[in-house]
Formats: structure tokens, sequence, C-alpha cells
């Protein structure tokens, strides 16, 4: 049996998904730590006009070596709670991922 990860992860689609809640106008782009088994991200940008979106897309590009490309805010696009799904990504390597950055 798996341990339960303290992220809500699952494999969706073609990669892998997660929830993110977002501060925006921060002093730097970051991610925190954990909120209710989402990642708490900080991001420079306002949420006006997808501003603070494509901060947090290119923020996880390069915690996690992807290319933006393959980020996608799935659901929550106006809400400070989002899914975002990592494309051509497992589970496994993102949790690896993220525990090497010591995010988890």
């Amino acid at each position: 049996m798996r341990d339960t990860p303290p992220l809500d992860l699952r494999e969706e689609g073609e990669g892998v998904a997660f929830r993110i809640r977002v501060q925006p106008k921060a002093s730097r782009d970051e991610v925190i730590g954990l909120h209710a088994r989402a990642l708490k991200v900080r991001v420079t940008a306002p949420p006006a006009e997808g501003a603070a979106n494509d901060a947090c897309v290119g923020l996880f590009a390069r915690l996690l070596k992807v290319p933006k490309g393959h980020i996608h805010i799935v659901r929550g696009g106006r809400s400070r709670d989002k899914w975002i799904q990592i494309r051509g990504s497992n589970r496994d390597r993102i949790l690896t991922l993220l525990k090497q950055l010591q995010i988890i």
C-alpha cells in the first residue's frame, strides 16, 4: 500500500495534475509549501489578464524542468485555487522532483 502523499497529485489524461493555491502580487515567484494538500505558490504578477496564471506556468516549468507548453491550468483559471497539469510526466517523477526541491 502506498503512503498518501501530502499533495493531491493525480494521473490525468496525458500527464499528472495537482492543486495549487496562488497568492498574486508577491515580492517573488516561489513555492512556499503546502496548504490543504495543495502547493502554496507566490507570484509577482497581478491576477489581471491571466498574468498570474502565466507566472505559475513559468515557475513550474523552471522548477520541474519541462517546457512551458507542457504545463496547463486545467481548472480554476480565475480562482486562487487551481489544478495544474504537467503533460508527458507521471506521478512518481513529479513527487521525486518536489521532494528533491524540498517542497514536500
